[in-house]
């Protein structure tokens, strides 16, 4: 067995990804919101000008993805203890590519408008939903890793803002139509959304990255020293043998330092704890004197 090495991020991989994995969380509802006003025109009544939004579009839209934004987020509190971290980001990922799928395939579907306003409140729900379990499960990941991971998460969701609104920008520059631009707002959290998963599937596979998210499970024995040897102890890994700053390194180290303890080191140890030495003199000649004065009387 090999002992503990330090190991880093130095390819910056694993910072890339979990700027991506923030990216990931906002950018499809951003995307999905940046094309309000394919949604307006789409369900105007030509008949009736005076009421263009007869839906109330709005007001509803954002009924629908607070609420569930709101709950899920909340209930992601206990699904943690049922379903597995993977199952709940991998699968929360996968239902939002399909949902965008399929808003991208409404567009250049004709359908009544209460159909369509049907379908589009349920993909609203879910997809918030979804979203709400998907950040909340990432949030619990990057808290195992260090300070600046937080950071770079955050960053990625404040990215996938400005992406949305530069693609907004583009298409009122370009002056195209409500329908082209929402099918380009559509495709694009796709790409973004398996991009994301593609990443996070990577991530387990990286040494730096299994340092922090697996529990590793560690063993710290003694050896009786030798004369061919100076080990006083090995570290059991459970994955992989070389690990970073963790706890099995901190112990081997620990026990190192305890092995070359020499003994006036141990006293002042006990004397630090308040323990005090037995005065063997003192207690033998004692002993000897009563036993002196006992036969005399």
């Amino acid at each position: 067995m090999r002992f503990c090495k330090g190991t880093s991020d130095k390819s910056g991989l694993v910072a890339v990804i979990f700027f991506l994995l923030g990216m990931g969380t906002l950018l499809p509802w951003n995307f999905f919101i940046t094309a309000m006003n394919y949604f307006t025109d789409r369900l105007k009544n030509d008949t009736n000008s005076t009421q263009p939004d007869t839906y109330m579009f709005g007001n509803k839209s954002v009924l629908l993805a607070q609420l569930p934004l709101l709950l899920f987020t909340l209930l992601n509190s206990f699904l943690y203890q049922h379903i597995a971290e993977k199952m709940r980001i991998a699968g929360s990922m996968v239902f939002i590519l399909l949902l965008f799928i399929l808003t991208a395939i409404l567009v250049k579907v004709k359908m009544d408008q209460d159909h369509f306003f049907s379908i589009t409140m349920a993909t609203i729900w879910f997809i918030n939903m979804f979203g709400a379990v998907l950040q909340g499960s990432l949030f619990g990941l990057v808290g195992k890793m260090p300070p600046r991971f937080s950071s770079l998460f955050m960053s990625g969701q404040a990215v996938a803002g400005i992406f949305s609104g530069i693609a907004m920008l583009l298409s009122n520059i370009y002056e195209t139509d409500s329908e082209s631009s929402a099918l380009g707002y559509f495709i694009t959290p796709c790409v973004a959304t398996l991009l994301t998963l593609c990443c996070y599937l990577i991530l387990p596979h990286l040494r730096f990255a299994q340092l922090h998210l697996e529990n590793v499970s560690t063993k710290t024995t003694l050896k009786e020293p030798s004369a061919n040897s100076s080990e006083i102890g090995e570290v059991k890994l459970n994955r992989f043998d070389d690990i970073g700053e963790t706890e099995a390194c901190e112990k081997l180290n620990e026990l190192k330092q305890e092995e070359k303890s020499t003994v006036p080191q141990v006293f002042k140890k006990c004397d630090g704890l308040g323990w005090q030495k037995p005065p063997f003199s003192s207690s033998v000649g004692e002993s000897r004197r009563s036993m002196y004065q006992q036969y005399n009387v």
